[in-house]
């Protein structure tokens, strides 16, 4: 007993460290959970990507490739080459739009580990800085599997794969930001999300630049791609991979995305803190 008694016990002092130290306690968190847990979400990460390049890059890209307009449309690169970066960059977006729906509303309203943690030592900006600090390590770590399968298929012409995972990345981290701050705020999941998924997260996918130039599109819709983060990563990823890249227009898409992703981090802040304060 005397030796139990002259043990300190450690107490806490109210406090996270530093604001970095609180984020990182709540990557900490994720990262056990997932490490444990991560055959789970194999499907949504890994296997849904590796699908739409089967489908589209493989199956899709060789009737592309015998159409009269295909190397127009493509620059005259194979079509799965020419998809495989923006397919890299729209596996990111979903992902991204996906995380930050139902898990974070379960973080606050089901299994209410956000609620737990703001007991403790973290605040609530703390606390949703740290979700997307995650997310954006998922899906880095996810991306790096999909360009080994690219890689695997063909679909890789040079380094400059790599910066097209950054520009996925960023681009995940954007759609991320927003769609957490959203999420945030809902109670009714049923009618928010599916909303979401139908009017925002559907179109963005097709109409952004993945599959086919944004050109294409008729002149009314081809603002509403403008205005999409996938369609500002897409360009990013995509002259990365095919060397193809200008300097204004990249630092233009690179400019947006990472007013999106401020914006959307602010808010998140602000959101997560009012949630877990009422």
């Amino acid at each position: 007993m005397a030796d139990l008694a002259a043990v300190p016990v450690p107490r806490s002092t109210g406090l996270a460290p530093t604001v970095l130290g609180g984020i990182g306690r709540v990557v900490e968190h994720h990262w056990r959970w997932y490490r444990r847990n991560w055959r789970a979400t194999a499907v949504s990460t890994v296997l849904q990507p590796l699908l739409f390049l089967l489908a589209f890059g493989v199956g899709f890209g060789a009737l592309v490739g015998s159409g009269p307009n295909a190397a127009a449309a493509t620059g005259g690169v194979p079509y799965l080459v020419w998809l495989a970066p923006a397919l890299l960059a729209m596996s990111a977006a979903q992902s991204a739009a996906f995380e930050s729906t139902y898990p974070v509303l379960s973080g606050f309203k089901w299994q209410r580990i956000y609620l737990a943690m703001a007991a403790g030592p973290l605040t609530g900006a703390q606390i949703g800085l740290g979700v997307l600090g995650w997310i954006g390590l998922k899906m880095l770590g996810a991306g790096a599997v999909y360009v080994l399968v690219i890689a695997a298929f063909g679909g890789i012409t040079g380094p400059g794969i790599v910066v097209s995972l950054l520009a996925a990345v960023l681009t995940g981290l954007a759609v991320s930001s927003l769609v957490a701050a959203f999420s945030a705020t809902v109670e009714n999941e049923g009618t928010a999300f599916s909303a979401l998924f139908r009017f925002v997260v559907i179109p963005m996918t097709l109409f952004s630049g993945t599959f086919f130039p944004v050109d294409r599109l008729p002149a009314v819709i081809r603002p509403l791609a403008w205005v999409s983060p996938l369609w500002h990563g897409t360009e990013i990823a995509r002259g990365a991979a095919l060397g193809t890249w200008r300097l204004l227009p990249t630092l233009g898409h690179l400019a947006v995305l990472l007013a999106l992703l401020v914006l959307g981090a602010t808010l998140v802040a602000r959101l997560f803190t009012r949630r877990l304060a009422a």
